[in-house]
C-alpha cells in the first residue's frame, strides 16, 4: 500500500509522506520485501487510524462538553429569568445560531449581568426578611433587647419583584403596628406616670417590674412592644386607677368626717384650712384628680390621725354636741309648730351620756335620724302651715278693720287717715276670702290626717278644732249682726211711733255713740281673731262638735267649743250696736 502527500512539502517542511519516501528509501537499501513491507505499512496505517480515532474522540468529549454547557448556560439562563420574574434590558439571544462556542460566548454575558441582578435581589429580599424576622421577634417578645436576628434564607427560586413588594407592604404592615404600639406603650407609660405622681408611688420601679425596657434612659426604639409588655402595662394601668378610685373613696370618707366634726365642734377656719388639700377632693372624681402626691398613702394616714384625733376630742365634748343637735331639733319642730318635751328630751340625753351605755357616735347618728325625720315631717306641714300663716294674717287683718269702723274719727282728715282707708279696703277684700281660705284649710288638713293617720296639731292643739271653732264663731257672728239689725229696726220703729203720739218731739238727751271693746282671752281677740299662738281652751268647750285630743296625738270626736266671735263688724253694723246699747224710751 503506497501512501503519499497530497501536497508537496515545503522545502525543510517534515510530512508524512516525506517520511515514507524516506521509510521506502531506507526499505530500498536494507531490501525489505514486499511482504514486510506491506505488513509495516499496514501497521502504520493501523496505528494513524487510532491516532485518529482518539483525536476524533476526545473532539467528541470536547463537543459534549461544549454542549452540556450550552445547555447548562441556557438553563441556567431560564432559571434565572423564572426567579427574577420579569423581562430584563439584557441581550439574550432569541434563536440558537453559529458554533456551539458562538452561542456560548452570546449567552455569557447575559448569565453574567442576571447574576449580579440576583445577587442584588438576594440582598434585597435578605434585608426586607430580616426586618420581618426583626418586628415579628419584638412583637412576640422573643428577641432580647438590641438583639439581632440571624441571617434569613432566601428562596432563589422566586426572586421577582412581585415577591419582593410582598414582602415590602409586610414590613409596613409590620412597621406600622410597631409604631401603633409603640405608642400604646408610651402612652400606658405615661398614664403609670401620672398615676404614680398622684399616688406618691415610685415611677420608675413601678415601670421596670413590667419590663427593663421601659425606663426613661433607654431609647423610644429599644422599648419592648410584646404582647406581654402591653397586657402587663394595662394590668399595672387597671391596677393603679382601682387604687386611685378607693384611695380617692378613702379620702372622700375622711374629708367628709373632718367636715362633720368641724361642724359639730365649730372649728374655726383658719384650723380647717390645714386640710385644705384633704377637702378640696371631696366631691371631685376619678379623673379630675390631678395634682401631684393628692392621694399619696402618708396624706391618707394624717387625715385618719386627725380623725381619730377629732373623735376623741368629740367625745370628751359630746354634752355639748348633743344639746347642740338637741336645740337644732328643737328649731324644726318649734318652726313647724310641733310641741315636744324639751325639757325631758335634755335629761335622757345627758342620763345616757353620763352612763356611758351608748357610744358617742351612735348617739350623734341617732339625733341626726331623728333630726332627718322632723325635716321631712315639717317638709310634709310647710303647706299647710303656708295657709295657716295666711289664714292668721287675715284674721289679725279682721281684728283690725274691727276696730277701725269702731272709730268715729276714721274719716276725719288726720294724718295718716288716707294710708288707714286704703288698709281698710284691701282688709276687707282679704276678709271676705277666710271662709275660702278655711275650708281650702280643713280640706288640706283633714287629706294629710288621712295619710299620716295622726291629728294635725298646731302648738299642741288640733288645727281642725281651731278652724270648726272659727266657723261656729263666725256663725254665731252672723246671727248676732242679723239679731242686731233686727233690735236696730224695732228700736226706729218705737221712735217712729213715739214721734206720732206726740206733736212734739220729747227733750230726750241725745246719746253719744259709745264704743264698745270686748275683751280677749285664750289667745283670741273679742272678734275671734285668734293670737300669732293659736290655742284652745279645752275646758270650755261645749258639747256639740267638739274634738278631743288623746295622749298619742290621735284626733277624738269631740271638738273644743269656740273661743270669742272670729268675724268683724261692719261700718253700719258697728252703728247698729252702739244704738242697741242705748236705753230705749218707754212707750207712754
Amino acid at each position: 500500500m503506497a501512501i503519499t502527500g497530497s501536497q508537496n512539502p515545503l522545502p525543510g517542511e517534515t510530512t508524512c509522506g516525506s517520511l515514507l519516501q524516506q521509510l521506502q528509501l531506507i526499505w530500498d537499501e536494507v531490501g525489505e520485501s514486499e511482504e514486510e513491507r506491506d505488513k509495516m505499512l499496514l501497521q502504520l496505517e493501523q496505528e494513524c487510524l487510532d491516532v485518529y480515532r482518539r483525536k476524533v474522540d476526545q473532539a467528541s468529549k470536547s463537543r459534549a462538553v461544549l454542549l452540556q454547557s450550552l445547555a447548562d448556560s441556557k438553563s441556567e439562563l431560564s432559571r434565572l429569568l423564572s426567579a427574577l420574574g420579569e423581562k430584563t434590558n439584557i441581550n439574550i439571544p432569541e434563536k440558537s445560531s453559529g458554533t456551539i462556542k458562538e452561542q456560548l460566548a452570546a449567552i455569557a454575558p447575559a448569565l453574567e449581568q442576571l447574576g449580579k441582578q440576583k445577587e442584588e435581589r438576594i440582598k434585597e429580599f435578605a434585608d426586607v426578611q430580616s426586618q420581618i424576622q426583626q418586628i415579628c421577634g419584638e412583637i412576640a417578645g422573643n428577641l432580647k433587647i438590641g438583639g439581632q436576628v440571624g441571617t434569613p434564607t432566601v428562596d432563589e427560586d422566586d426572586l421577582s419583584l412581585k415577591k419582593l413588594d410582598e414582602y415590602h407592604t409586610k414590613l409596613q404592615e409590620l412597621q406600622k403596628e410597631k409604631s401603633d404600639r409603640l405608642h400604646k406603650v408610651l402612652d400606658f407609660v405615661s398614664t403609670v406616670h401620672d398615676l404614680c405622681a398622684v399616688l406618691g408611688m415610685d415611677f420608675y420601679s413601678t415601670i421596670t417590674e413590667v419590663h427593663p425596657s421601659l425606663d426613661d434612659s433607654i431609647g423610644v426604639q429599644s422599648k419592648s412592644i410584646s404582647n406581654d409588655t402591653l397586657s402587663n402595662l394595662a394590668r399595672t394601668v387597671v391596677a393603679l386607677e382601682e387604687d386611685k378610685r378607693m384611695r380617692l373613696q378613702k379620702l372622700q370618707e375622711l374629708a367628709v368626717q373632718l367636715s362633720d366634726l368641724w361642724n359639730l365642734m365649730g372649728t374655726s377656719l383658719e384650723e380647717r384650712s390645714l386640710f385644705d388639700h384633704v377637702t378640696c377632693n371631696m366631691s371631685a372624681m376619678v379623673n379630675e384628680v390631678t395634682v401631684p402626691g393628692a392621694l399619696a398613702l402618708d396624706l391618707i394616714e394624717q387625715a385618719e390621725v386627725e380623725v381619730e384625733r377629732l373623735d376623741q376630742l368629740k367625745f370628751s365634748k359630746m354634752k355639748e354636741i348633743a344639746l347642740k343637735k338637741q336645740r337644732e331639733l328643737e328649731e324644726i319642730y318649734a318652726c313647724a309648730h310641733i310641741e315636744i318635751d324639751s325639757v325631758g328630751a335634755q335629761e335622757k340625753i345627758m342620763s345616757l351620756i353620763d352612763s356611758g351605755n351608748i357610744e358617742p357616735s351612735e348617739l350623734i347618728a341617732d339625733m341626726d335620724n331623728q333630726i332627718l325625720k322632723a325635716k321631712e315631717e315639717a317638709l310634709s306641714r310647710k303647706e299647710i302651715l303656708e295657709k295657716v300663716e295666711r289664714w292668721m294674717s287675715a284674721c289679725e287683718e279682721e281684728s283690725w278693720l274691727e276696730d277701725y269702723n269702731r272709730d268715729e274719727n276714721r274719716y276725719s282728715s288726720s294724718r295718716g287717715a288716707h294710708l288707714n282707708l286704703k288698709r281698710a279696703e284691701k282688709a276687707r277684700i282679704l276678709v271676705n276670702k277666710i271662709p275660702a281660705l278655711v275650708d281650702t284649710l280643713v280640706a288640706k288638713t283633714r287629706a294629710w290626717e288621712e295619710d299620716h293617720g295622726l291629728c294635725f296639731m298646731y302648738d299642741g292643739v288640733p288645727l281642725l278644732a281651731m278652724l270648726d271653732e272659727y266657723t261656729v264663731l263666725r256663725h254665731e257672728r252672723e246671727e248676732e249682726k242679723r239679731r242686731l239689725r233686727d233690735q236696730k229696726r224695732l228700736h226706729e220703729q218705737l221712735n217712729t211711733e213715739q214721734d206720732s203720739i206726740f206733736s212734739k218731739p220729747s227733750p230726750n238727751r241725745p246719746l253719744g255713740p259709745k264704743k264698745v271693746v270686748g275683751p280677749r282671752a285664750n289667745g283670741v281677740a273679742s272678734n275671734g281673731t285668734p293670737s300669732r299662738r293659736l290655742s284652745l281652751n279645752t275646758n270650755q268647750s261645749g258639747g256639740n262638735g267638739a274634738r278631743s285630743t288623746s295622749k298619742d296625738g290621735k284626733c277624738g270626736n269631740s271638738r273644743p267649743a269656740a273661743p270669742a266671735n272670729f268675724v268683724a263688724i261692719g261700718k253700719e253694723d258697728a252703728v247698729s250696736y252702739v244704738s242697741s246699747n242705748d236705753p230705749v224710751p218707754a212707750s207712754p
